[in-house]
């Protein structure tokens, strides 16, 4: 049976336009099957997380940043060129003007050594000084980030007045999505109820030491 068919199939190819209507049908097929994939893909890479290190559960004695004992610090480690931290800062900034009078605020961009003057003059490193009462600095050399225990842009911690972590994760529902999220949830719960249902989230954002990212030179 396999001969038979094999003729009636070249015969109908032959078939003026046959061949090429088939033709169409097949690449119009593929490109139907790869942009599936592709927004596939996005999606799954847009809500996959990076991981959590722990974080110290005392805030680090050797650390730079001018803690107070008045109330709580929340910081922020950031890339000044993660598109993903975009995202971030604006839910940054809502959550300082909910929460201005409860909370400290810092975001410390990280600047690799050996790299030029002015790397670290971004777009995003102007958004953050915007910020109403936000404190932002460079963390030279990662050093911050290693004593916090943060590798991913736009990771945060919060440590209460007594210095004791409260809270370790991200702040944004996706990788690059504003809006609702349980992390920005669970940081409102803690400073206005004393209590939440867990003391991180999800974090979402390219690493920080990542120089294989194409995103971040």
């Amino acid at each position: 049976m396999r001969a038979p068919i094999t003729a009636v199939m070249l015969k109908a190819l032959e078939r003026p336009g046959l061949g090429a209507a088939l033709t169409w049908v097949g690449v119009v097929g593929t490109w139907l099957v790869l942009v599936l994939w592709g927004m596939f893909a996005l999606e799954r890479y847009g809500s996959t997380p990076a991981s959590l290190d722990t974080a110290p559960l005392q805030w680090p004695a050797a650390s730079r940043v001018v803690r107070s004992s008045r109330r709580p610090e929340l910081v922020m480690l950031a890339h000044p060129y993660c598109p993903c931290t975009r995202a971030s800062l604006a839910e940054l900034s809502r959550l300082t003007t909910r929460l201005s009078d409860r909370m400290g605020v810092h975001v410390l961009f990280i600047r690799p050594e050996g790299v030029e003057a002015g790397w670290e003059d971004t777009d995003l490193v102007a958004r953050a000084r915007q910020i109403p009462g936000a404190q932002v600095d460079l963390d030279e050399g990662g050093r911050e980030a290693g004593l916090f225990g943060m590798r991913t842009s736009g990771e945060a911690v919060l440590y209460g007045e007594d210095g004791t972590l409260m809270f370790h994760g991200g702040i944004t529902p996706a990788r690059g999505h504003e809006g609702d999220n349980v992390g920005s949830l669970r940081i409102v719960s803690l400073l206005t109820d004393g209590s939440t249902d867990r003391a991180e989230s999800a974090v979402f954002g390219c690493g920080l030491f990542d120089d294989a990212s194409p995103q971040i030179p």
